[in-house]
């Protein structure tokens, strides 16, 4: 009984000694800190906002904790994505991965595949991950349930209207702001200014001003799409044989010959900064590019009042807008600094922090108490009120709206690009034979002739 009292005292003791050294082994020693390195694509003020925050983290939660972050690349996407493709091919010349990096679910998804990335469900608890908005959850989840890419801002699209221009427009013909709500009342507006501002120029025929541009016609269409209850891409391509498709062609290609959508391949900010458009859905991140004054061709200016309203829907569709932003990803490496990681993600997207990182730009917060009970809280103490604006309409899309994840397939860049690129030729094309037969023909008869056979036409030198 003495030899068994003592056996079991001896195994208590080395379990207790086991657990001890295994709880040691997971902490960090803050006299020496482990240094993660980080990627990100954060350039101009959003870079400022960054540099603070990481020095913030440096200072308290991660000198708590022996951890530093070094941000040791700020890229472009398209240069970040580059870099971090050749870095998991082993590309000669490419950079080392770093430990962090910030990228969209399509790059994370060719680091996955390569096994070079870190599963952050193990960083996180259920509880924990109840926080967060699921949508947004659910866009990192790649191979599976395995969390590659976590959310730290998102975007989504919304509605940018110069309202100056459309008071204007609407104390002459009665058009009401309520209209833009659906992309039919938008062409119906698109029409009437197409004809008010005609009329101010009565000596030279067929000059009415452009109203509407959508920043992407590849989003515009795939949404459309989702709105209207079918799937833009099925197994990877563009699914031209659905009844929604000559709705989605006829809401853009029908307005941009006629003069009343804008056909450019530019960003709308651009025309709106000249006053060449009235109204453009576009990135809620893009919000900053709008400037507070229009300089008129004319060289005469004025300043703006923009509004931000919540993305417009087709008559009789749901309440749908993409959902869009990068995340943050972990490089597989060792326990330790995915631990240390999985620290840096917690602090930087707990609601207090990740809505202070989101108030200097146009990307959205990640979690329910940010969207909800701090950001109501704290949205009118917002210097910018471009931002107020945006977060306030962010809130009622996310109470309302079904936020949609495009899918992820082989060649998703060359199809959108393929897909932008054929569209605006064959409308830019339309539009220039229309402007000349108008010369010599009325615009039901002109309009008929350019378009006949353009949207067969159209279908067969894509599928081609």
């Amino acid at each position: 009984m003495k030899i068994n009292r003592i056996m079991v005292i001896f195994l208590i003791l080395f379990c207790i000694t086991m657990f001890a050294g295994c709880e040691k082994s997971d902490r960090v020693d803050s006299k020496n800190p482990v240094t993660l390195t980080l990627w990100h694509n954060y350039g101009g003020q959003l870079k400022e906002t960054m540099d603070e925050m990481i020095d913030e983290f440096n200072e308290t939660t991660g000198a708590e904790n022996g951890i530093t972050i070094s941000v040791t690349s700020i890229s472009g996407s398209a240069a970040l994505h580059e870099k971090l493709t050749m870095a998991a091919n082993g590309d000669p010349g490419a950079p080392s991965l770093p430990d962090i990096t910030t990228a969209y679910p399509k790059t994370a998804l060719i680091l996955a595949e390569k096994g070079l990335l870190a599963d952050l469900n193990r960083q996180f608890s259920s509880k924990e991950l109840s926080a967060y908005i699921p949508e947004f959850l659910k866009e990192g989840r790649l191979k599976g349930d395995s969390l590659y890419v976590f959310p730290t801002a998102k975007s989504t699209e919304v509605l940018f209207v110069n309202k100056t221009l459309y008071d204007r427009f609407a104390r002459d013909t009665g058009a009401r702001i309520q209209d833009l709500s659906t992309f039919e009342g938008i062409i119906r507006n698109a029409a009437l200014y197409y004809d008010w501002t005609d009329q101010q120029t009565p000596k030279i025929p067929n000059d009415g001003k452009l109203f509407f541009m959508p920043d992407s016609v590849f989003n515009f269409s795939q949404v459309g799409y989702r709105q209207l209850g079918a799937e833009f891409i099925n197994n990877g391509q563009i699914n031209f044989n659905s009844p929604q498709y000559p709705r989605i062609w006829n809401a853009y290609y029908k307005p941009a010959v006629l003069g009343q959508v804008a056909v450019f391949n530019g960003y709308a900010t651009d025309l709106a900064k000249t006053g060449d458009i009235v109204c453009s859905t576009g990135s809620t991140a893009g919000v900053s590019f709008f400037s507070p004054m229009v300089t008129y061709r004319d060289n005469s200016s004025e300043p703006v009042d923009l509004a931000i309203l919540p993305y417009p829907i087709f008559e009789g569709g749901k309440k749908v807008a993409i959902q869009r932003g990068a995340g943050m990803s972990v490089i597989k490496s060792t326990k330790e600094k995915e631990r240390c990681a999985g620290i840096f993600l917690k602090w930087f997207t707990s609601p207090e922090n990740n809505l202070r990182f989101v108030s200097s730009n146009g990307y959205l917060p990640v979690t329910e108490e940010a969207f909800g009970k701090i950001m109501a809280e704290k949205i009118n103490m917002i210097p910018d009120p471009k931002i107020k604006k945006l977060l306030q309409t962010a809130r009622i899309m996310q109470k309302e709206y079904e936020f949609y994840i495009p899918p992820l397939f082989a060649n998703s860049d060359e199809i959108e690009g393929q897909y932008e690129s054929q569209l605006k030729e064959i409308a830019g094309k339309s539009r220039q034979e229309y402007i000349d037969l108008l010369k010599n023909q009325d615009s039901v008869r002109a309009y008929d002739a350019v378009t006949t056979g353009a949207y067969s036409g159209f279908i067969n030198s894509f599928s081609n």
